[in-house]
C-alpha cells in the first residue's frame, strides 16, 4: 500500500454525492500536491507535468524557498488515486498529498454600521480605553508610544478593503496594506480555476477586513475603535473569492509567499476539524515557524463538539493555536428607530434581521405577556382569543426555543412584523425566515423590558420603524457580565489525539467592533477565534518592538507563561469554582505587558504527560533569570477542571460542551526543586514528576490539566499549563458500529437498508451523468466514528463465487475483498460522521462485476499499528446486490478499456448461480 502523503483526509463532496458532516475539511477529486525529493528535480515544474504524458495539468506551480513542488490535477479524476500512487513512486518526488479545501473562516455577524452618526472618538487625544485592549493589557503599549512599527504582518484571508479610510486607504509602498496579492480572484469557489491578479481587494466577504482592522485599524474612525498594533505594515494574501472555499495548495502558497515577502509575523483565521498534527498545510506552516516566523493560527469555533476536537493547521507542532474569550462588554451598532407612547417620542436602536424589510413601518406593539422573566414567551401556541395580529407588531423576548418557532406562533396568528427583546446585553441579527413574515429584528433587553411595561400599565406603544440597511447607526456598548472575560462557548477544545496541548492562550474574540469593507456598511460587530487570532498577532508585534526578538518560542512562551486562567463558565454562564480546563483556554488571556517585560523565561509553553499507555511521568524545562537581580523562586500546582470525554462508562462518543463534566480531582505533581534562587544571568533545570488524579474512572477518559505556578521574590507571577489523559486513548472506541450502516443515496436521513436490496448503478464512470439519476440510486456507507481515526479502510467482500473477479479475491485481514472502493483508504480523521455513495469503482479502477456484497470496514485505533489486524475497530454492512444498467456506447469504451462489467445476460446467469450456491448452502 502506498500511503499519498502524511494525511488524506476524510472524503470529498461530489457531485457522486460523497458526503462528509462534522465540519471536515473536503478533497478536491484528482487534484494532489507533489512535493519534489530535492532542488534538482524542482528545477522546471512544467517538463516536471509533461512527464506524466499528458493526464495532468498544473494547477498550482509551489516552488518556494521552504517548499517545492507543484499542484496538479489528474484528467481522469475516476482513476486519480492510481495515477498519484504512481507518481509518489518517483525517486524525484518525496510525497504526494491530496488537495483539501477549507471552508470561509467561520465568524458570527452581530451587527454592522456605515458610521452615519458621528461619535466620540475615544482614542483622539487620551489614552486607549478600548475594551479589548484593557483585557490584554495592550492599552499600556499604545499609552507609551509603542504601536509595533517596522513590523510586517502577513494576512492570509479573504482580503482587505485597503480604500477603508480606517486601513490607510490606499495600497502599496508607504500604505498601511503595504504589500500582498490575490491568489484566486473574485468568482473562485474552491472547485473552479483561480484567476490570481495582484490586488487583494476585499468587496464581498468582509472577514480579512475586520481581522486588519483588529491588527491595525487608524483612530481616525467615528466609533473610537484602534488597531493593537496600528504602527505595522499588513500584507493582504487573498485565498478566497466571494463564496466556496480553498484548496490547501493555495494556502501552502499564500504561507510561503508570505513567508518569502519578509512578513515577520503570519495570521490566519482559517481551519477544519482534525485533532492531527500531520497534514501537508500544517506541515508547512511548521517549517516557517522552524525558520524564524511565528504562525498564529484560529483554534477553531466548533467548541459545541466537546473535548478532542483541535482544527488544522493550528494543530501543527509550533503552531500557536488561539482560543477565545468573550469581550467585557457587548458592542452593537444599532439603526436608529422611535417610538410614541403617552404622548412622548422616544429614540431606540435596533438590529434588523432575516427577513429585514422595515421601511415605513409604524405599527403598535402586542405581547402574549408581561413577564420579563419568561425564558418561554412566545414558545408555546398563542391563546384562542389572541386578536388578528397582522395590525401589530409583537414583542418577543428571546428565550430557551428557537426563534423560527417563535416566530411560527406568532404568525399562525397573522403576525407580519417581530420584534424580539435580548435575555442578555446587546442585541444579534436573528433569522427566522417562516412564510407570512415580513420583517424580524431584536432591540436591547433594557428596551423591551420598558415597552413591556408601558403595555402593563396599559399604555398604546407605537413604533415607528426604518430600513436597518440604509438607517443611521449609532454604536451602544452594554456590559457583559454573563461571559466577559471567560472563554468564549463556541472556542474549540483540544487536545489533539495524540495529547499535544492545543491551544496556546486566549484573546478576546467574542462581540468585537472593528472594519467591515465599505460595500458593507465599514464596520461591523463579529464574534469567533477568527477575531482571537489576530489581536494575537497584533501583539506578537508589539513584543517584537519591546524585546528585539522575532524568536516564535521565545515570544509564545512568555505569552503562556504570563497569560491569565480563569475559572471555568459552562455554556459561558454558570461559575463553577474551578480553573477552565487547559484543553479549553491553554494558559488564559494573555497579558501583553507582563510578557513584554518579563525577566523570568520559561522554556517551554506547556508540558503533556500524554496518556497511560503512552505515560510520560517526568517532564523537564528551564526557568532563566534574564533580569539584573536575584530572584528566588517557589513553584506549586494549581489544579484546573478534569474534564471527562465521556458521560458515562460504557459510552464511546464525547459529549458535547453543554455536557462536559468537570471534577475537582486534580493530578499531584512533585517538582525538583520546588524553591530556589537564581542569581541574574543564571537558569535552572526543572523536574516534574505527575500522578494522574486517583479515583477517575478511567473509561471516561478524564483529561486532567493546571498550572505550575512560579512566583518570583521579584513580584513576578508565571504559570505552565500541563495536561494528561488518566486512561488510555488506544483503548477507546473508535468505530461507531451501530451507527455505521448502509443506507440509500438519496435518504438524507441515513436509515439501514433491509438486507438483499439491489441498487442499479449507472453505467461504469457515468455516476456523475444527471440522464441516469431517475433510474439509478447508488448504495451509501455511513460511517461514524466516535474518535478520531488514522486510517479508515473499507474492503468490498464478495458474497459469492459466481465472478471471475470474485474467485480471485484476496485475503486482507482476515476478510475475503475484491480491494477497496475508489477514494479509501482515507488517513487522519476527526470524529464524526462519513457518508460515501458508491458507485462500484474500486480503488484499483475497475469496476466491480454486479453481484451481491457486503462492505466491511476497520478503523485504526488512536495510537494503533495499521499493519495488525486486531488494532482496528470492524464493522460490517448488510448484504446487498449491485447491477448497472444496460450498457450504451460510452460503456462500451469503458468496458473494452479494461474495466469490467455486469451486462443484463450476464446478470441474469450470476444470480441464477448465486441462488444454485445457497440451496447448496442450505
Amino acid at each position: 500500500m502506498v500511503r499519498l502523503g502524511l494525511a488524506a483526509a476524510l472524503l470529498a463532496v461530489t457531485s457522486v454525492a460523497n458526503a462528509l458532516k462534522a465540519n471536515t475539511p473536503e478533497v478536491l477529486p484528482g487534484a494532489y500536491i507533489v512535493e519534489y525529493e530535492n532542488d534538482q528535480a524542482s528545477r522546471d515544474t512544467n517538463a516536471f507535468v509533461g512527464k506524466l504524458g499528458g493526464k495532468a495539468s498544473l494547477r498550482k506551480d509551489l516552488r518556494f524557498k521552504l517548499f517545492k513542488g507543484a499542484s496538479i490535477q489528474f484528467k481522469d479524476t475516476k482513476n486519480a488515486e492510481q495515477a498519484a500512487a504512481k507518481v509518489a513512486e518517483l525517486p524525484t518526488v518525496k510525497r504526494v498529498y491530496p488537495v483539501r479545501r477549507y471552508p470561509v473562516p467561520q465568524h458570527t455577524v452581530l451587527s454592522t454600521g456605515d458610521a452615519a452618526v458621528e461619535m466620540v472618538k475615544r482614542q483622539a487625544g487620551g489614552n486607549d480605553t478600548f475594551e479589548p485592549h484593557l483585557m490584554t493589557q495592550v492599552n499600556k503599549f499604545r499609552d507609551a508610544g509603542i504601536t509595533g512599527k517596522g513590523i510586517k504582518i502577513g494576512v492570509i484571508d479573504t482580503g482587505i478593503d485597503y480604500t477603508h479610510p480606517a486601513l490607510g486607504g490606499c495600497f502599496g509602498p508607504g500604505c498601511l496594506v503595504s504589500y500582498g496579492t490575490d491568489l484566486v480572484g473574485d468568482a473562485f469557489n474552491g472547485a473552479n480555476t483561480p484567476r490570481p491578479d495582484n490586488d487583494p481587494m476585499d468587496m464581498c466577504n468582509g472577514h480579512g477586513t475586520h481581522v486588519a482592522g483588529i491588527i491595525a485599524a487608524q483612530a481616525n474612525n467615528p466609533y473610537g475603535i484602534v488597531g493593537a498594533a496600528d504602527g505595522v505594515e499588513l500584507g493582504a494574501f487573498r485565498v478566497f473569492g466571494c463564496s466556496g472555499d480553498v484548496g490547501n495548495d493555495i494556502l501552502i502558497a499564500a504561507y510561503n509567499m508570505a513567508y518569502e515577502a519578509g512578513s515577520d509575523i503570519i495570521t490566519a483565521s482559517i481551519g477544519g476539524a482534525s485533532g492531527w498534527s500531520e497534514d501537508p498545510w500544517a506541515a508547512v506552516v511548521s517549517r516557517i515557524v522552524e525558520n524564524g516566523v511565528p504562525c498564529v493560527v484560529s483554534a477553531g469555533n466548533d467548541g459545541s463538539a466537546g473535548v478532542f476536537y483541535a482544527s488544522t493547521a493550528a494543530n501543527g507542532k509550533r503552531v500557536t493555536a488561539v482560543a477565545s474569550v468573550d469581550n467585557i462588554i457587548t458592542p452593537a451598532l444599532l439603526a436608529n428607530g422611535s417610538y410614541e407612547v403617552s404622548g412622548k417620542t422616544e429614540f431606540f436602536g435596533f438590529t434588523g434581521g432575516d427577513p429585514g424589510s422595515w421601511s415605513g413601518v409604524s405599527l403598535p406593539l402586542w405581547t402574549v405577556n408581561y413577564n420579563i422573566t419568561d425564558n418561554e414567551h412566545g414558545c408555546q401556541p398563542y391563546p384562542a382569543d389572541t386578536p388578528d395580529l397582522s395590525g401589530y407588531i409583537v414583542l418577543i423576548r428571546r428565550g430557551t426555543c428557537t426563534f423560527v418557532q417563535k416566530v411560527e406562533n406568532a404568525v399562525a396568528k397573522g403576525a407580519r412584523y417581530v420584534i424580539f427583546y435580548n435575555n442578555v446585553g446587546g442585541t444579534i441579527s436573528v433569522s427566522a425566515r417562516v412564510d407570512g413574515v415580513t420583517g424580524v429584528a431584536m432591540v436591547p433587553a433594557d428596551t423591551g423590558v420598558a415597552w413591556v411595561k408601558a403595555l402593563e400599565a396599559g399604555s398604546k406603544v407605537v413604533v415607528n420603524m426604518a430600513n436597518p440597511a440604509t438607517a443611521p447607526k449609532f454604536l451602544a456598548n452594554f456590559e457583559n457580565t454573563a461571559s466577559g472575560g471567560f472563554a468564549s462557548s463556541f472556542t474549540s477544545w483540544g487536545p489533539t489525539f495524540e495529547v499535544e496541548a492545543k491551544p496556546q492562550f486566549a484573546t478576546p474574540g467574542g462581540y468585537i467592533l472593528s472594519t467591515y469593507p465599505r460595500a458593507l456598511n465599514s464596520y461591523a460587530v463579529l464574534s469567533g477565534t477568527s477575531m482571537a487570532c489576530p489581536l494575537a498577532a497584533g501583539v506578537y508585534a508589539l513584543i517584537m518592538n519591546v524585546r528585539g526578538t522575532k524568536d516564535p518560542k521565545t515570544i509564545e512562551n512568555l505569552l503562556s507563561s504570563t497569560a491569565k486562567p480563569n475559572l471555568y463558565r459552562k455554556d459561558g454562564v454558570s461559575p463553577s469554582g474551578l480553573l477552565a480546563p487547559v484543553p479549553q483556554q491553554g494558559g488564559g488571556l494573555i497579558q501583553a505587558w507582563d510578557a513584554a517585560h518579563a525577566t523570568t523565561l520559561l522554556s517551554h509553553s506547556s508540558l503533556s504527560f500524554n496518556d497511560t499507555d503512552h505515560f510520560s511521568p517526568v517532564q523537564n524545562f528551564t526557568i532563566s533569570n534574564t533580569g539584573k537581580s536575584s530572584v528566588t523562586y517557589s513553584l506549586g500546582n494549581v489544579g484546573a477542571g478534569t474534564a471527562f470525554t465521556f458521560g458515562s462508562p460504557g459510552a464511546i462518543t464525547p459529549v458535547t460542551l453543554a455536557n462536559v463534566e468537570l471534577s475537582k480531582d486534580f493530578a499531584s505533581l512533585s517538582i525538583n526543586p520546588a524553591t530556589f534562587t537564581l542569581a541574574a544571568g543564571q537558569r535552572k533545570i526543572v523536574s516534574v514528576t505527575a500522578t494522574a488524579p486517583k479515583g477517575l474512572d478511567a473509561k471516561r477518559l478524564p483529561v486532567y490539566s493546571g498550572y505550575i505556578s512560579i512566583n518570583g521574590s521579584d513580584s513576578s507571577a508565571l504559570s505552565l499549563p500541563y495536561l494528561g489523559v488518566a486512561g488510555s486513548l488506544h483503548s477507546a472506541t473508535v468505530l461507531n458500529t451501530a451507527d455505521t450502516l448502509l443506507s440509500r443515496s438519496r435518504d438524507s436521513n441515513n436509515g439501514a437498508i433491509l438486507p438483499n436490496v439491489t441498487f442499479t448503478l449507472p453505467p461504469a464512470g457515468q455516476a456523475n451523468d444527471t440522464s441516469f439519476r431517475n433510474r439509478t440510486e447508488l448504495p451509501k456507507l455511513v460511517v461514524t466514528l466516535a474518535m478520531g481515526s488514522a486510517l479508515i479502510r473499507v474492503d468490498v467482500v464478495p458474497l459469492t463465487n459466481c465472478s471471475v473477479a470474485a474467485r480471485n479475491a484476496q485475503t486482507v485481514f482476515g476478510v475475503r475483498t475484491l480491494g477497496q472502493p475508489e477514494d479509501f483508504p482515507v488517513y487522519y480523521n476527526p470524529r464524526g460522521t462519513l457518508e460515501y455513495s458508491w458507485d462500484g469503482r474500486l480503488a484499483d479502477g475497475k469496476f466491480a462485476p454486479a453481484g451481491l456484497y457486503k462492505l466491511a470496514v476497520k478503523a485504526l485505533k488512536i495510537f494503533g499499528d495499521e499493519n495488525k489486524a486486531e488494532e482496528y475497530d470492524s464493522a460490517e454492512t448488510v448484504p446487498f446486490r449491485i447491477k448497472y444498467l444496460k450498457e450504451d456506447k460510452l460503456q462500451r469504451r469503458y468496458r473494452l478499456s479494461g474495466v469490467a462489467q455486469g451486462q443484463p445476460a450476464v446478470e441474469k446467469r450470476q444470480e441464477q448461480c448465486e441462488d444454485d450456491e445457497r440451496s447448496a448452502k442450505f
